[in-house]
């Protein structure tokens, strides 16, 4: 550990309407909750409106729509005299340029060209002489182009001019130092790096000290003076050099807590020279989530979406997705990298790069520190297309010799988009044969693990990153805890699902397998929910998988059939989805007990995302957004604090339960978090327990795979062995005096018992 990690972590969504004040009125329930450190969305001046602060216009301002620098110092003071932490997500690899007024970095930069002082701060290919700007309805729309004072206007845009404002709107544009395009050009004309494929954010080049300096110097500020104890680093894999980076940051903020975004594939670990103290959690997620998952569900779940239609080798399903990615999406970046292999005719050195970002089996590699993912991308991409091997081969060469040059830079820069784009964006919308599984940073191809390999992985985590952040539920997350665990009881009942499911088709299909598979899952692992919250997510789904529609060209006839489904499946089979959904909950709220404590109690610093205290079962952003009911929360804290230890049920009471009491635990006694050693419970039902140890003085124990677990009777006289007690299980308040303990009895109340011995 290389700063000082909270006790634990609350997500808090800030946005204009819930500002640094509703967060301070918030602080009091965080601390009877036992939260560590608020843990909040970044924080700096963003566009206009926006609602999650990732499009940041202007770096050395706390954001006015929060409520500015006075609200900011407020919660921070509030925060203090709780005792709790301050963290702060913090943007550094790109900014909004969506309104070219909000930012006067990028304004200037438009004005005066290279001659801009801001000029650098922008990854721009100037060979083309002008900032191409893809902004316009089509080329015809110059004429659409007006004057206002010193300011060329095409409907909401707005754009500084250079020079005198004789002529013609389009005579005075040709003189500028941008030139304004069909949006359709920016895919593959583009001439600054981009975040993804997202044209209205600009990226920042932070590898150059004096820009570092500038769009870190507040939040380092606030670090210094103690407002803010911990950094949350987005988006690592888009920086030039993020090895130098989190050294640089290291050293501004020797103190911080600081955790990044970074997506970690199975086997893979953070580069041991990065100065930091982990992820954001999403390798934890898989590995929790993962032993929840029964894998005899495979089978059936994937006969299902075979006989669907859909194809279901995830290896092509990805491979195809991240080509269109490469040849559709990103054609500007690919353009550009090629443009720097030496020695090879730009027709060749084009697929070869594409193809070598296609086969990357990680986000990126990190040369020259880590070269494996490298070298086993280049050897993929010869294997797929031989026809390239000279052009791989000198790729290949320049790469190696040179690992920091611009080559280098800049296909390791690039290859984190494709992965992100061409599969969590893509694949993860066309390969539905268990969505439970499609999570950042997960694989769907791997149906599950086992409890040897959890345990193994847990004890991995408490040696070599025991301040690393753990969640189940973010902003980025395509489903929320509660639902993912809902959907884990499919992998039990997958027979019974893919029957279901069939019948359910005959009635009220959607006529895309993908999206028709997706939409049942989701159905029965959210629902009841609202056909308004339905149709948003489908249509979502159905643009991102990019196979029926998109966001850029919309199937109108089919995007109107996504909108009626929701009517048709209630007057159709709306009674036999209730049916099914009332048969899985109970099993559902067990599994998001057992995960949760998992989560709470594991190694690492475990993050509740705001209102999943509760259950809460959210699908992607924007839905994850939507404000949470505190006054309700602190209603049924103030009824636990009293005493009421309260059924498993639809009120969600007994998950409230559950994380204060852990957290609390947490923050008021950490020497209990120490260590971790797997315990093996005894009897016929000994594979549904999940059980271990921290220190000598705590134990966990879960439950998995309940209805298995019913199916066979129960727990019948299946025991967990304990060292010499007494214990009390901190849930429900009662002590145990003897060992080996009844798990029929130990978790006769909740599925899940967290115990302290003394």
């Amino acid at each position: 550990m290389t700063g000082d990690a909270p006790a634990s972590t609350y997500r808090l969504q800030l946005r204009p309407e819930f500002g640094f004040a509703d967060a301070r009125d918030q602080v009091k329930y965080l601390s009877d909750l036992g939260v560590g450190a608020a843990y909040v969305s970044p924080v700096l001046d963003a566009t206009p409106g926006s609602t999650h602060g990732y499009d940041v216009t202007d770096p050395r301002l706390a954001r006015p729509a929060l409520g500015g620098e006075p609200a900011r110092l407020g919660l921070a003071d509030a925060l203090r005299a709780a005792g709790m932490g301050f963290v702060v997500d913090i943007v550094p690899n790109h900014m909004s340029i969506e309104v070219e007024t909000a930012n006067p970095f990028w304004w200037d930069v438009l004005d005066k060209g290279r001659a801009s002082q801001f000029a650098h701060w922008f990854d721009i290919d100037w060979s083309r002489g002008r900032i191409l700007v893809p902004v316009l309805g089509s080329a015809d729309d110059l004429d659409a182009l007006t004057v206002e004072g010193r300011e060329l206007v095409y409907h909401d845009h707005r754009f500084p001019i250079a020079g005198d404002v004789d002529g013609t709107p389009r005579e005075i544009h040709d003189r500028q130092n941008y030139e304004l395009v069909d949006w359709r050009r920016g895919n593959t004309e583009l001439n600054y790096r981009r975040f993804f494929d997202i044209t209205t954010l600009a990226a920042v080049s932070v590898e150059k000290q004096d820009v570092f300096k500038a769009v870190h110097g507040e939040v380092l500020r606030w670090v210094e003076d103690g407002d803010v104890t911990g950094l949350r680093i987005d988006h690592p894999d888009g920086l030039a050099d993020p090895t130098v980076y989190m050294r640089r940051l290291r050293e501004a903020a020797p103190y911080a807590w600081i955790v990044v975004e970074k997506i970690l594939h199975p086997g893979e670990s953070l580069p041991a020279s990065w100065p930091v103290d982990g992820t954001t959690g999403y390798d934890a997620l898989g590995e929790i989530f993962g032993v929840l998952v029964d894998p005899a569900g495979e089978a059936p779940m994937t006969a299902l979406a075979a006989e669907a239609g859909q194809d279901t080798d995830y290896a092509a399903v990805e491979e195809n997705a991240r080509r269109l990615v490469t040849d559709k999406i990103l054609v500007a970046e690919v353009r550009r990298i090629a443009g720097l292999v030496e020695g090879i005719d730009p027709v060749f050195a084009q697929p070869a790069v594409a193809e070598t970002m296609i086969a990357f089996d990680v986000y990126r590699s990190y040369l020259p520190e880590v070269g494996e993912s490298w070298t086993r991308a280049i050897a993929t991409a010869k294997q797929r297309r031989p026809d390239l091997a000279v052009a791989l081969d000198a790729l290949d060469r320049q790469v190696t010799e040179h690992p920091t040059g611009e080559l280098a830079t800049r296909i390791q820069q690039t290859s984190g988009m494709v992965v992100a784009k061409g599969t969590e964006d893509t694949t993860f919308y066309r390969y539905t044969r268990f969505v439970a599984l499609n999570e950042v940073g997960g694989s769907p191809d791997r149906f599950g693990i086992g409890l040897d390999e959890f345990h193994r992985l847990a004890a991995a985590r408490d040696a070599h990153a025991p301040a690393t952040m753990t969640t189940l539920t973010t902003h980025d997350t395509k489903r929320s805890e509660d639902t993912r665990a809902r959907m884990a009881v499919l992998s039990e009942l997958a027979d019974d699902f893919a029957g279901a499911v069939r019948g359910w088709s005959q009635e009220a299909g959607l006529g895309e397998p993908s999206l028709e598979l997706l939409a049942w899952q989701t159905l029965v692992g959210a629902g009841p929910i609202s056909d308004e919250r339905l149709v948003d997510y489908l249509l979502k789904a159905a643009r991102e998988s990019k196979l029926r529609t998109t966001w850029t060209e919309p199937d109108e006839a089919f995007e109107q059939q996504i909108r009626d489904w929701p009517a048709r499946v209630r007057e159709t089979v709306g009674d036999q989805v209730d049916a099914f959904v009332a048969h899985i909950t109970a099993a559902g709220w067990h599994n998001s007990l057992s995960q949760k404590l998992i989560q709470l109690t594991s190694p690492g610093v475990p993050d509740v995302y705001q209102g999943t205290e509760l259950w809460d079962f959210s699908l992607v952003d924007p839905d994850n957004r939507r404000p949470v009911d505190y006054a309700q929360r602190r209603h049924l804290l103030a009824r636990i604090a009293d005493g009421e230890v309260p059924p498993v049920d639809a009120s969600g009471a007994a998950k409230l339960l559950l994380v204060h009491r852990a957290l609390t635990l947490r923050r008021d006694r950490p020497e209990l978090f120490r260590g971790y050693r797997p315990l093996r419970a005894d009897g016929p039902a000994a594979d549904h327990a999940i059980a271990y140890g921290r220190s000598e003085d705590l134990v966990a124990v879960a439950t998995r795979l309940p209805v298995g677990l019913a199916e066979a009777g129960g727990w019948g006289d299946t025991t967990l062995a304990l060292d010499a007690g007494p214990w009390t299980d901190v849930l429900t308040g009662r002590t145990l005096d003897g060992t080996p303990v009844r798990l029929a009895s130990l978790l006769d109340q909740y599925p899940v018992a967290l115990l302290v011995r003394g």
